[in-house]
């Protein structure tokens, strides 16, 4: 398996970007705008970018496995995490399908929200042509989505909402926190006034909580968000 050459630059990105490694995980922070598997834009995947820097770091001559247990959407930010082996990727993907895995996500929101904390518990149904969420009644085809929330604190002009995932719906955070009265800053499709200029949102993968797929032992892993974001002050 031949992969490209990578820039200098690149790999002391992605090497900068690597949160946790060993012999069966890769924990990376992911930026706004990178996919997680390939799609239809044909753009390189994080897998991939990951996989041709341990073969030219490790001298694999052979193909380098890199599982994909989870996926976080284009315009967010934040943890991610792949399987080194065949093993982990198994174990890992059911624990996420089951709930095993604790999610803590920052977002970063145009309007304060009230109260400051609380339990956002909504039927959500899926647009499919639409790629779009919305909080609709208890009917077929709607799905139960929980998650808690708390202000963390406030710039000038924007709000650092903590998440706490407690399932997993497609677009659940967006679509909870706009319904609250809360968008995410540059979600135009859930309410934000205007966009990034990157086309990212500010929604960030914060904190993941889970039990190592093989040793068994506790992980806790913290990703910082983006540079570009404001500072927030606390209170």
């Amino acid at each position: 398996m031949v992969y490209r050459q990578l820039s200098s630059e690149e790999k002391a990105d992605l090497t900068s970007r690597i949160l946790y490694e060993d012999n069966h995980l890769l924990v990376v922070n992911k930026l706004p705008g990178e996919i997680t598997q390939g799609d239809k834009t044909g753009d390189e995947c994080i897998a991939d970018a990951y996989k041709a820097l341990i073969a030219e770091r490790d001298a694999k001559p052979g193909q380098v496995f890199l599982g994909i247990p989870h996926r976080l959407d284009r315009p967010v930010s934040g943890i991610c995490v792949l399987a080194k082996t065949s093993k982990a990727l198994g174990r890992l993907s059911a624990m996420f399908r089951e709930g095993g895995v604790h999610k803590t996500y920052w977002a970063l929101c145009c309007e304060r929200p009230e109260p400051a904390e609380g339990h956002l518990e909504d039927w959500i149904i899926k647009n499919e042509p639409k790629n779009k969420s919305y909080i609709t009644t208890e009917r077929p085809g709607a799905k139960i989505a929980k998650l808690n929330y708390h202000l963390v604190g406030s710039t000038e002009r924007y709000h650092l909402v903590e998440v706490e995932l407690l399932t997993g719906r497609h677009h659940q955070i967006r679509c909870q926190l706009s319904h609250l009265g809360c968008p995410i800053k540059g979600d135009l499709k859930y309410g934000a006034p205007r966009s990034n200029p990157d086309g990212s949102i500010c929604l960030h993968a914060h904190r993941i909580q889970f039990e190592h797929p093989v040793k068994h032992s506790p992980m806790d892993i913290i990703a910082p968000p983006p540079l570009s974001w404001p500072p927030v002050v606390s209170g």
